[in-house]
This record gives structure tokens, sequence and C-alpha cells, in this order.
């Protein structure tokens, strides 16, 4: 039975999206036109998944920082690729209580500015090096189109800036963050994902190379999410980041910078989803058991607290519904919120010294012995976590086609849209042709080693890359 609050996917996916947001009190629309209210449930999501990162980069040696929301427009204008590529969505502050600030201030729309301008005065010699800094943080960008998670003109996320005495050890980092982001989402998230180069078009402003990790919704339109940017001596000359090296002579820094925002809440709902409610993979659930008594009964819930307290031994997240509501009421909350895994406990059940286990991604029921509950929900946890991200690598597996010509790419994304592999000759002229069919981009530049042989399948002409394309949120 679907929920009634929920627009079918098959009917309307974007309506079935937001209704999902809505009905699983995740985000709400605030009278801040473009911007929107985290409520318990999301931010919640967005804890977790700060918490499993956080682990992940401070295990890779690098350290949380905090700077400043604003950022002063000279000091913004330095590198001037960034201001081109940021100043439409800058929002400017330009008085300060009732005066005029005499040089107006931005809201950070992206913090290499900040970081650039610290680093040129607490980077002296090599062996201040490298210095792998994130913040966790706010920023605001102008978006004239916005939807929760996906885009706002307020976001989280965290922003990472590192800076380092050579081009190898920056460009390794580059990979590694990539990688990192990566294994997050496979594992965690259960989504999974294409990586590789994007195209000098539609690599961040500023940085030499930008590498991203992509992945396919239910309904095969792409979600970029998340990136890690390669910039070379791009910022460090323009602030004036230097060094004594080990040959006592001066150099600039290497630099990079990688990110990911609550835009992959967004990957989570219309990578899991259904037409009932939100479903979280149990790596990333905030609370991956939820324990019902059918009954308000003294007995009953008892029973549930001694399963709780076994739950917790295994550091399994639980809670007890023990609320004054139904019974059906609080199958369907459960279900609605995505809670990974619940347990109804009936006098029916425990006559037989059993309880029920009910998956929230496929329904599907079972009875365990009252006294193996545990290590039944562990397992039953761990094999949902597996089953819910081959279910994602089927997806990705049944929506990602070959395309040699321009009409095969049209054909797929007017009517069965995905990741389409296609050959490019790296003409922007032809990269331009391909948004034409419904906003079509390229995602990323892919390694091959057949290009040589092959055709772009715009022009025709020689190829010089294998592109996977798409269309995008």
């Amino acid at each position: 039975m679907k929920n009634e609050e929920i627009t079918l996917r098959s009917v309307d996916f974007a309506k079935w999206y937001t209704d999902v947001v809505t009905a699983a009190k995740l985000s709400s629309y605030s009278s801040v036109k473009g911007c929107t209210v985290l409520e318990p449930n999301g931010y919640a999501i967005w804890e977790k998944m700060q918490s499993v990162l956080d682990k992940m980069f401070k295990k890779s040696g690098h350290q949380n920082v905090y700077m400043p929301v604003l950022i002063p427009e000279n000091m913004l204008k330095k590198e001037g690729e960034l201001i081109s590529g940021f100043a439409p969505e800058c929002a400017w502050v330009t008085e300060g209580g009732s005066n005029k600030l005499e040089e107006r201030h931005a809201f950070r729309p992206t913090s290499e500015t900040l970081f650039s301008d610290y680093y040129s005065k607490n980077v002296k010699t090599y062996r201040d090096l490298p210095k792998l800094y994130n913040q966790w943080c706010n920023v605001i960008r102008w978006e004239k189109e916005t939807r929760p998670f996906l885009r706002s003109r307020e976001f989280l996320w965290q922003e990472g800036h590192t800076v380092h005495a050579t081009q190898e050890e920056a460009e390794a980092e580059t990979n590694r963050m990539l990688d990192i982001y990566k294994e997050f989402f496979e594992k965690y998230l259960a989504i999974p994902v294409i990586s590789g180069r994007k195209t000098e078009k539609e690599k961040f402003a500023g940085a030499e190379y930008t590498l991203t990790i992509e992945a396919l919704m239910q309904n095969g339109v792409a979600l970029q999410s998340g990136t890690s940017h390669y910039f070379g001596q791009k910022f460090s000359k323009a602030y004036d980041i230097k060094f004594v090296n080990k040959n006592n002579e001066y150099e600039y820094c290497y630099q990079t910078s990688w990110g990911v925002s609550t835009r992959m809440i967004g990957a989570l709902i219309m990578a899991h989803s259904d037409d009932r409610g939100l479903v979280l993979p149990p790596k990333i659930a905030p609370k991956q058991v939820v324990i019902i008594p059918i009954k308000n009964d003294e007995k009953l819930i008892s029973v549930c607290e001694h399963i709780q307290e076994s739950l917790d031994q295994k550091e399994i997240v639980s809670y007890i519904d023990n609320t004054d509501k139904s019974a059906g009421f609080k199958f369907a909350e459960a279900e609605v919120n995505g809670i990974p895994l619940r347990i109804e406990v009936g006098p029916r059940d425990l006559e037989k010294n059993e309880v029920t286990i009910v998956r929230r991604d496929t329904l599907e029921k079972a009875s365990i012995k009252l006294n193996d509950v545990s290590n039944s929900v562990l397992q039953q946890l761990e094999k949902m976590q597996e089953d819910m991200y081959e279910k994602a690598c089927k997806n990705l597996e049944e929506k990602t086609y070959d395309a040699n010509t321009l009409d095969e790419v049209k054909e797929i994304m007017n009517n069965h849209p995905g990741f389409v592999n296609a050959y490019w000759c790296g003409n922007e002229e032809c990269e331009l042709k391909m948004k034409e069919i419904r906003g079509t981009k390229s995602r990323c530049i892919v390694e091959s080693n057949d290009y040589e042989t092959e055709k772009c399948v715009v022009c025709g002409k020689k190829a010089k890359h294998k592109v996977v394309w798409g269309i995008q949120y």
C-alpha cells in the first residue's frame, strides 16, 4: 500500500521527491526565499554523514579549522577565474549597522580566498608543509531556482583546503580525497559512482583540473556528488603563498580543495527511496531499528527494553516507539521515515518466544527467536546494506548506454535517460551541441585506451576522450 501523501515515482518523479522530503520531515520551506529549514530528521542524517566523513578525514591526517563567513571584495578578486565563476551567485554586505561599508563583503560562496590569505601569512618554510585543513560550514550562493537539498541559497558542506611543497604531493592529495568520497558513497550511502576528470568547460573556476564522482538516480538523471580540485600554483601566485625550500630558495606552494554537501541527502532519497517514503541504508541511518510493542502492555514494553539493551551491546542504534498511537500508524510512520528495520513485539509472538522483524527496503517479514534478536538484527542490517548497494548497481548498469551518433544520444535521453558513453573530439562546440539534447552535459572524462580509433559522437572527427554524458540535477 502506498502512502497517500506521496506522489508515485512513475507519475511525477520531481513531485515524488519533494513529497518524500515533506512526509519524512527532512526539510521544510522557510520564509527566507530560496532557503530551507533542516528539520530534526534531515539534520540527523547530516550529522551522521558528518561524523563518518570527519573520522575518515582525520584518519588521513586532516585537521578542522573555521574561517570567517565574510570575504572582502579585494580579497575575492585576487584570483580572476574564481570571481568570474562565482560573481553571478555572490551575495554582498554593503552596510554594517547604519553605516555604509568602505568596502563591500561577500558571503562566502566558497573559501579558497580565505584559506589562501591565511596560508600566505602562516607558511614560511618547507617545514610548515603540508597543511591539511578542512572546515564544516555553511555557504551562500544566490541560486535562481531551488530545490530542497539539491540546490538552495544557503547550504551546509565541508570544504577541504590543503597546501603542499610539491606538485606530486598535491596531485596525490587530489586523487586521495576523491577516493575517500568514492568509498563513503559506496560503503556507507550504498550508491555506486563513476569517477573521472571534468572537461575544461565543467571544471571548478580557478582549478587546473577537477576530479568528480557522479551518481545516477532511479530516474536516470545524474547528480554530481563530490569534487576534488587541483589548483597547482594559481592561487599561491595570486595570494603570494611562498615558502623556503630545502635548497634555501623561495618557491610557490601547490594547492587543492575538495568538498561534499547536504546534496548527499538528496542523493540518498533519489537513489533508494520508494512510493512509501524514505529508505535509508543502515550504515548512514541515524536510527537503525525501531522496536514497536503491538499493545501498550507492561510485559510487552519490558521485552522491548530487554531487546534494546541487547542491541546496545552490538552498537546498533534503536528506539522504542511506545507512543499512544495504533500499531498500524507506528508501522507506517517508521516506513515513511526510512527506519531500516522494525521489530514488532506482540503477545502471540511471545507465546512462541519470537518477535517479528521487517526490512524497510523490501518489506520482507521474518520471525526470529527472542534469545537471538541482536545477532539476527545485525545480520539483517548487513544484508540490507549489501542488497541496497547491489540494487543501486543494477540501476546504474541498466541505465548506462553506448552511443556512436547524435541520433542515438537523442533517443536515449528522450526515452530512457541515463549515463551515455560516447567519444568526443575535445572541441567545446561539440560539447555545447550535446547540451541541446535535454541539457545533456559531460559528466566526466574516463580512462580509455581505445579512443584513438574512435570518432567524436557529434562531429565525426578523431576522438580525444571517452566521456560519460548525462542529464543533471
